[in-house]
Order: C-alpha cells, then sequence, then structure tokens
C-alpha cells in the first residue's frame, strides 16, 4: 500500500508547555522571530495591523499528547536517541494553553468547542453556532469574513456536514441535523469547500440532494484529482474525495496515489481563493479525532503528518505575504486521554515499535477481520495470528498478550448483537471491533503509550500562531479568545463588527 509524503519542516522555536500543572504560565509578549524570514510577532504601539489572509487550522481531538506522539515517532524513526522531531507548527512564535469547556460540561463536543472558536460564545455540547436555548444564531467569524468582501473556505478531512466546519456556515440545534446542514452548505455564499464528501445518505425521500442543489446553482463540482485541478476562481467550488468508509478522506496511513491529501485541497484553496480583498480559510484535520476515539495511535500520528502538511502550504503561502498573513493552529479539545507512558513499560519508552503498524483499525477492520469472518466463520485465533503479526508486528507475544488476543478474537467472532454489553465490556473495547482495539491497544502499550478513554477529555489544548497579530495567543485563554483575537486583527467593515 502506498503511503504519502509525512515529512514536515521545521522552524526555530522550542515549544515548551506543560500540560497538567495548573499554575502554568507562557510568557507573553515578543518573541524571537521564527526561521520563516520577515516573522515579526508584535505590533508597533499604538498600530493595529490587519490580516489580509486569515489560515484557521483546527487538529480536531489534537492535544499535546497526539502532537507530542507524532514527534517521538519521528525522532525515533531517525534515531535511536531520546526526545522528539518537531512539527512545524510547534515552532511558531506565539503559543498558549486553551481550555475547551462547553457551557453545560467540562468535556466539551465537537459543536460546542467549534461554536466557541467560530463565535465567540459558549454554548451547549450538541450545537451548531446557536445559542443554549436554541433560538438565537450565532454569526460566525467565517460570516463576517465574507460579509467584509472576503473570500471564504471551509475544509475538512472528515465529512464537510461534520460538527467542526459546520460550525462555520450552518446554524442548527442539534449536529445530528445533516440534512439540513448540507444543504445550508449548498446554499451559502462561501466560494471553497474541500474534503470529505457530505453525506447525501441523510436526503429525506423525495427531498432534493445538497449535490442537486449545488448542480442547480452553478457550483463547480470536483472528485478526483483532475477535476480538482480543473477548478477555476471566480465561480464556487466543492471537492470531495470520500473513502472506504463513512465518506471521509481515507486514514492518511490507508492513502494511496489516487487519494488526494488536505495539503492538496487546501494548496488549491488558496489558489481559489486568493484576491484582492483576501480570505479566510478553516482547515480541520478531523482524522485524528477519530483514530484517537477508536485508540489507534498509529493512524492519528499519520493524520497529524497530513495536517502538519496542509499546515505547510499556509507557511509557503505567508513567507510570500508575511505583513498580511495569519496562521493559527489549535486544537478543538483532546480525544482518548492519551498519554506518552504505560505502567507496563515504567520509565521506558520504545516509540519505534509504532512503525510495525501497516495500515489503520478502519482498514482492519472492514478489508481484513470482515474477509476472515466470511471466509472463516468457525475460524480460530491461529488462523489469523500471522495477520495480525504482519500487519502490527505483534510477534513474541506474553502470556498476557495472548489471553487478550484470544479473547477479544472470540467476541469479534460473535454476531454483534450476540456480544457482551456490560460496563466491563465497554471499558475494554469501548464499542469498537474487540479484536481490532486489542491489538491497537497492545502495540500502543509496547511503544510506552497509553489511552484512558474512547471519548473527549476536559484538559487544555495547545495553539500556535504565525503573522500579523500572533502575540495575541501567547499565554493561557480561552477557545472563546480565539474568535475575539481573529476579528481584532480580521478587516471588517464598521457594521459587520457591530453584529457581534
Amino acid at each position: 500500500m502506498k503511503k504519502t509524503n509525512k515529512s514536515t519542516k521545521s522552524i526555530l522555536f522550542v515549544l515548551m508547555l506543560t500540560l497538567l500543572a495548573p499554575a502554568l504560565v507562557i510568557a507573553a509578549g515578543t518573541k524571537e522571530a521564527s526561521g520563516v524570514e520577515g516573522t515579526e510577532t508584535a505590533m508597533p504601539e499604538g498600530k493595529t495591523k490587519s490580516a489580509k489572509y486569515i489560515f484557521l487550522f483546527i487538529g480536531d481531538g489534537m492535544g499535546l499528547p497526539q502532537l507530542n506522539a507524532a514527534e517521538a515517532y519521528l525522532k525515533a524513526q531517525r534515531s535511536s536517541d531520546a526526545g522528539i522531531e518537531k512539527m512545524n507548527f510547534s515552532d511558531f512564535p506565539a503559543q498558549g494553553l486553551t481550555t475547551t469547556y462547553s457551557s453545560n460540561a467540562f468535556i466539551t463536543d465537537s459543536a460546542a468547542a467549534a461554536t466557541a472558536i467560530a463565535c465567540g460564545y459558549k454554548t451547549a455540547s450538541g450545537i451548531i453556532s446557536m445559542d443554549e436555548s436554541k433560538e438565537k444564531k450565532y454569526p460566525t467569524i467565517a460570516e463576517m469574513a465574507k460579509k467584509a468582501g472576503m473570500k471564504v473556505g471551509i475544509l475538512s478531512s472528515v465529512n464537510l456536514d461534520h460538527a467542526t466546519p459546520a460550525c462555520f456556515y450552518a446554524h442548527e440545534p442539534t449536529r445530528n441535523n445533516y440534512y439540513n446542514i448540507n444543504i445550508q452548505l449548498a446554499e451559502s455564499s462561501f466560494d471553497y469547500y474541500g474534503g470529505g464528501m457530505v453525506r447525501t445518505s441523510k436526503t429525506p425521500e423525495g427531498e432534493k440532494t445538497a449535490h442537486d442543489v449545488m448542480k442547480e446553482r452553478g457550483w463547480q463540482i470536483a472528485s478526483t484529482r483532475e477535476e480538482l485541478n480543473s477548478l477555476v476562481p471566480g465561480k464556487q467550488a466543492y471537492a470531495y474525495n470520500h473513502g472506504f468508509a463513512f465518506n471521509a478522506l481515507d486514514y492518511t496511513i490507508d492513502q494511496e496515489s489516487d487519494d488526494i491529501s488536505l495539503a492538496e485541497f487546501t494548496a488549491k484553496g488558496i489558489e481559489l481563493l486568493d484576491n484582492p480583498n483576501g480570505f479566510f480559510m478553516m482547515i480541520e484535520g478531523g482524522k485524528i479525532d477519530w483514530a484517537c476515539h477508536a485508540n489507534d495511535a498509529v493512524s492519528s500520528i499519520f493524520d497529524t503528518f497530513a495536517f502538519a502538511d496542509a499546515v505547510q502550504e499556509a507557511i509557503d503561502f505567508y513567507t510570500d505575504h508575511p505583513d498580511e498573513t495569519l496562521i493559527i493552529v489549535t486544537g478543538d479539545h483532546e480525544c482518548g486521554g492519551l498519554t506518552l507512558g504505560f505502567a507496563g513499560t515504567k520509565y521506558s519508552s520504545a516509540f519505534d515499535k509504532l512503525a510495525e503498524q501497516k495500515y489503520s483499525f478502519e482498514y482492519f477492520n472492514n478489508y481484513v477481520l470482515a474477509s476472515f469472518k466470511k471466509e472463516n466463520p468457525n475460524g480460530t485465533f491461529s488462523q489469523i495470528r500471522s495477520t495480525i503479526e504482519e500487519g502490527f508486528g505483534l510477534r513474541d507475544l506474553s502470556d498476557y498478550e495472548l489471553s487478550r488476543l484470544q479473547s477479544s478474537f472470540k467476541e469479534s467472532m460473535l454476531a454483534k448483537k450476540d456480544r457482551s454489553k456490560n460496563d466491563q465490556t465497554y471499558l475494554i473495547y469501548g464499542g469498537y471491533e474487540p479484536l481490532t482495539v486489542t491489538i491497537t491497544h497492545l502495540l500502543n502499550q509496547r511503544a510506552g503509550l497509553a489511552w484512558t478513554s474512547y471519548s473527549h477529555t476536559g484538559i487544555p489544548v495547545p495553539t500556535f500562531a504565525l503573522g500579523v497579530g500572533a502575540e495575541q495567543f501567547n499565554g493561557y485563554f480561552d477557545n472563546t479568545d480565539i474568535f475575539k483575537y481573529m476579528k481584532a486583527v480580521m478587516p471588517l467593515s464598521a457594521a459587520v463588527a457591530m453584529s457581534k
């Protein structure tokens, strides 16, 4: 299976954040220029600069553990020495920690988190850019940008009607109103949408799909690289490249040469959106989150690399427009309770072992395990053991590991209706395919990684910024402040600014 390029470029700044220390303070103010020529973080006193071009990157589920795991993996592939090799955005000159709680829960969901970032307001989990009463619609930073004459693009590696991207163009009392959301996308005035396909399967019988509406309105629609490359500025564009599961992009570790990467969607967005009035573009690395829900560290790491590759497209643009561009990179929440440390490995780590994994949990479920069960309805663990060894490197099993794999194999061979549904089973498997999640758990533990949840957690996430107004993002702040900081440098008209 072919893999995409995971290379990331380093700039020159030191990431020193401690996630669990409540007294943490990150130094604010002017910092050294990054390795990108012309970078300055402080605005002259008494003068407010505007950012003509604003990139907002959201790593869904990306907390410090996800970022640090990716950096540790990179180091382990290139050296036997302990340490990390930093992501490009880890070296941005402005860095902070961001709280993520929603209005009704310490542990947020993506809808409330994205509403906070897009609109500057807390709301209850599950709500898309509306207040808790589900009556008031909050204007989004993307809508404000459009009203101010900027072009707007919304990108994601998951479905474009998923919670995070939806919060920038839609207003719904529940994130589950997929049809309403994707129709709002089709009827919006935004210029470019790229990434995972909207869920046309949610269209009620007798109604037009979002694709139908877009075609009627004259949108350019692309679903291949050739079609993506043929898109031209001046007409609304929707580009998608759905994967084998859930119509999102395939996990990066599973992608082949004809798959369009998040970086390619981003590069095309720059081409389509660049104009004298500037643009706002939100780019979500959504499959980081999905991998962490399933406790698949390797798939999360590879999608973090893909996310950094997309950020590199913005950095390259910044080098040509250093006095007009702001790049923000943040997470909406952490997912899975990932930690770089496991009781069984004590003070040891072996991140190089993660390279033994050849494909995602999703690929294994759909193409390996499903085929095995179909061909061997009464199969035994010994029949699939060599496949697991080859796909995940789980050789020389301990008695404990063998017992866990055999037990989970038996559970996976049962029809879903016949499987255990008690609390203990949930704690072990989290509702995922028992054999598959056991495999990723054991591999992660061998490397010295561990998980505490199949859901989100409430720890703060890192935020990084480069360019005009970046100094605002130093320190310890709330996710609603990201909206305020973006708005402060956006060239909005007075009328539009008054709408907040």
